[in-house]
């Protein structure tokens, strides 16, 4: 096992959180992170995750990242390639919250990777529903922002996480809950609308039919 930082009970569950997290703005940042920490000395890899370590690993995430680093701040392709990675971020960060649970029993490896996988969900979530706000905007400058920003905090939670793993599950509690909060509004101002579009299509008077000029 690589040398480095170890985690007990409370440093597990952060690491698990943020990193959970992380990988549900941007998988490929968060792995080749992880792997280049171990390697770097600041983080010992349980058995489950040593595969993270490996060179391979390490450069074919840094390939996809480089990919998804254009591809996540073009205006509408963003929204395809986010949908796409509904099936590689949320599995992933399960992988990952299970590997790292590794010297637990199965039925908390389960409990860890479920949760993993959640908050992920939550993450990936938040993340499209942002895009989707923005994607409608005629320039280009506030959907770059907005993914850089989301690179840079997925790569800051999961070095945060492996230094300070209580304080970065602290900060993705408050994420999760704006994000619940955003959440709550998004699907109530979309009720509204659908609630309103029945109305008025109940409202809307019945078509005249037309006069038949041989009854005169």
């Amino acid at each position: 096992m690589l040398a480095g930082m170890k985690f007990g009970g409370s440093e597990l569950v952060g690491l698990i959180v943020a990193v959970s997290f992380a990988a549900g703005l941007n998988v490929y940042a968060t792995v080749a992170t992880l792997g280049l920490l171990a390697h770097a000395g600041l983080l010992g890899l349980p058995s489950g995750l040593q595969l993270v370590a490996s060179w391979w690993v390490i450069a074919a995430c840094g390939v996809l990242f480089a990919i998804e680093f254009f591809a996540d701040k073009i205006p509408a392709f963003d929204l395809f390639w986010n949908a796409l990675h509904t099936f590689v971020r949320i599995p992933v960060a399960a992988l990952i919250a299970y590997g790292a649970t590794s010297q637990l029993s199965p039925e908390k490896q389960l409990l860890a990777a479920l949760a993993g996988g959640a908050i992920a969900l939550a993450a990936h979530g938040g993340k499209t529903a942002a895009r989707v706000a923005v994607t409608p905007s005629p320039e280009p400058f506030s959907n770059f922002a907005l993914s850089a920003g989301e690179d840079t905090l997925a790569v800051f939670l999961t070095w945060l996480a492996t230094q300070h793993p209580v304080a970065a599950a602290l900060i993705v509690a408050a994420f999760l809950v704006v994000i619940g909060v955003v959440m709550r509004w998004v699907v109530r101002a979309m009720t509204r609308a659908l609630m309103n579009l029945f109305r008025d299509a109940e409202n809307e008077p019945a078509p005249s039919k037309p006069r038949d000029l041989n009854a005169a």
